[in-house]
């Protein structure tokens, strides 16, 4: 005998891409959003690893809605390539480095909401970027996980990309420990010689 009553099906959960903001509030955080992730784009050619700019960041499943879209995130041991947008328990990574180009605007939710997520979800590395130099002196602050919190970096050093990092103008510089070389792409340049004209 056929059971009347339809079965219940599954409902599959919606995870958006895309919320309809703009990618960066100004040209120069534009600049230096595109520029680093072309930068480290580069860099990690050829690894396992990926670099996403303004994606969503899934931390929750079930939850479309608990979600972060960082400027800049990086994430090792999983495959290379762009995506629409990053499910942690789907890919079984965290993100190692987390850059955010900060301003006033977004000074509170920078140091607060989002600082405090990066911390518990385990994410190495938080870099807080100021183009304009408008509330960070120094224009580049970062913070590592030591012991399941925050700590503030002194040396401008990238433990888990190897690099050291230094403010040139209104963009970061990324430069190999080993070698001293400077990770500039010709794009960030071009970006650079662009706003200057």
């Amino acid at each position: 005998m056929t059971s009347l009553v339809p079965k219940p099906q599954a409902t599959e959960i919606f995870y958006p891409s895309s919320d309809g903001e703009p990618l960066a509030e100004s040209y120069l955080h534009l600049c230096a959003i595109l520029a680093t992730l072309e930068v480290l784009r580069q860099y990690l050619q050829g690894r396992q690893a990926t670099v996403l700019a303004d994606q969503f960041l899934y931390y929750a499943q079930g939850y479309p809605r608990l979600r972060v879209a960082p400027d800049v995130m990086v994430i090792f041991n999983v495959t290379p390539g762009g995506r629409d947008n990053y499910k942690i328990w789907e890919e079984g990574e965290v993100p190692s480095v987390i850059f955010e180009m900060t301003s006033p605007d977004t000074k509170e939710e920078d140091t607060g909401h989002k600082k405090t997520l990066y911390e518990q979800l385990g994410v190495q590395e938080y870099w807080l970027f100021d183009p304009k130099g408008d509330w960070i002196e120094e224009q580049l602050r970062g913070y590592r996980l030591r012991n399941d919190e925050y700590e503030l970096i002194t040396d401008n050093r990238s433990e888990p990309l190897q690099l050291r990092l230094q403010v040139e103008d209104t963009l970061i510089g990324f430069y190999r420990e080993d070698t001293g070389k400077n990770y500039c792409s010709p794009t960030s340049y071009e970006l650079h010689y662009n706003r200057k004209k």
